[in-house]
């Protein structure tokens, strides 16, 4: 009981800070998402990413979403090096509703049958637009009770899309949900969750980027999937009773798969798995899609900051002596 009071408490203090996306804990530069005639070995294996957003049940105030360099061109986005301007689309749509989440399709890795499952509430299609270059975009304002209420997801669920339409360029952006529709307010106990990520890693070295799936109870062991990986160093899975387990990577244009058997103290945490960078010249756009599933073949969520804290390791290191 002590232990899972424990969790419940650290689980509430981490979702008071779950509001940007990517969260400032996963050290991750932008969201990525090409449009569908980019070829996919720029890193973007299906040109849809889908977040979703997860709002109190007793919180009743509207609700944005704010998009950071929603438009393609300029500061951030990567532009085909084959063509001369940015002639690409990208289209955010919002969802809520019954079936929303609880549609299968909906967190499947790959975006095939209803995964644009309940009701469209909202849409935006973005083009090169230098008013939105490098600054914030503003949706909503949303009802709290428009969502489907979910309580393995702690309220009631919404889900963005973001979809590559016309073009070949890659659209960099981030999120945010707030409370206010002009600055960036924190909601108490919202959250954000994907199932798989797409997403630009640090150019610097020095800088690991983290992304934290929760094992429940019933979790026996997971299959991780990197795609497009390049190859551009290792990738790390830590937990409290793991230490550096390092995991099959992928090269160019290329799927990846390893399978880790979990724990019985992993389970009703959250693993941290460590992006390292190795390579003498980093890859100056370097993008990777990344999703977990489970046993059964279950899609795993990604938490925006992660449940239970970031897992800090309780056992011994071993350190090998020098010959």
């Amino acid at each position: 009981m002590k232990k899972f009071l424990t969790i419940i408490l650290m689980l509430l203090i981490y979702k008071l800070n779950a509001q940007p996306v990517p969260a400032l804990e996963e050290n991750i530069p932008f969201l990525v998402t090409f449009s569908k005639d980019a070829p996919t070995s720029y890193g973007d294996d299906d040109y849809v990413q889908t977040f979703f957003f997860s709002i109190p049940k007793d919180y009743k105030k509207p609700f944005y979403i704010r998009i950071f360099d929603p438009d393609l061109g300029g500061k951030h986005d990567e532009k085909n090096s084959s063509a001369g301007t940015f002639n690409s689309k990208t289209q955010f749509s919002f969802y809520g509703g019954n079936d929303c989440i609880s549609n299968e399709d909906a967190i499947a890795v790959n975006p095939k049958g209803n995964y644009k499952s309940g009701n469209l509430i909202n849409s935006y299609t973005f083009g090169a637009d230098k008013t939105l270059d490098d600054t914030w975009f503003t949706m909503g304002p949303f009802n709290p009770a428009e969502g489907e209420y979910q309580a393995q997801y702690y309220g009631n669920v919404f889900k963005l899309i973001a979809e590559g339409l016309s073009g070949d360029d890659g659209n960099l952006y981030r999120y945010y949900l707030s409370s206010s529709p002009s600055e960036n307010i924190p909601i108490p106990g919202g959250n954000a969750f994907t199932f798989e990520y797409t997403f630009r890693l640090p150019s610097n070295t020095k800088d690991i980027s983290h992304i934290y799936p929760f094992i429940d109870d019933k979790v026996v062991s997971i299959k991780q999937t990197n795609f497009d990986w390049d190859k551009g160093g290792v990738i790390k899975l830590f937990s409290i009773s793991t230490y550096a387990k390092e995991l099959k990577i992928s090269g160019e244009n290329e799927f990846v798969e390893s399978i880790y058997y979990i724990k019985t103290s992993e389970k009703g945490t959250s693993l941290d798995l460590q992006f390292h960078i190795t390579s003498n010249k980093p890859l100056p756009n370097n993008n990777v899609v990344f999703s977990i599933t489970n046993q059964y073949g279950k899609t795993l969520p990604f938490f925006t900051v992660p449940i239970g804290g970031v897992p800090k390791y309780k056992g011994k290191i071993k350190i090998k002596p020098i010959n």
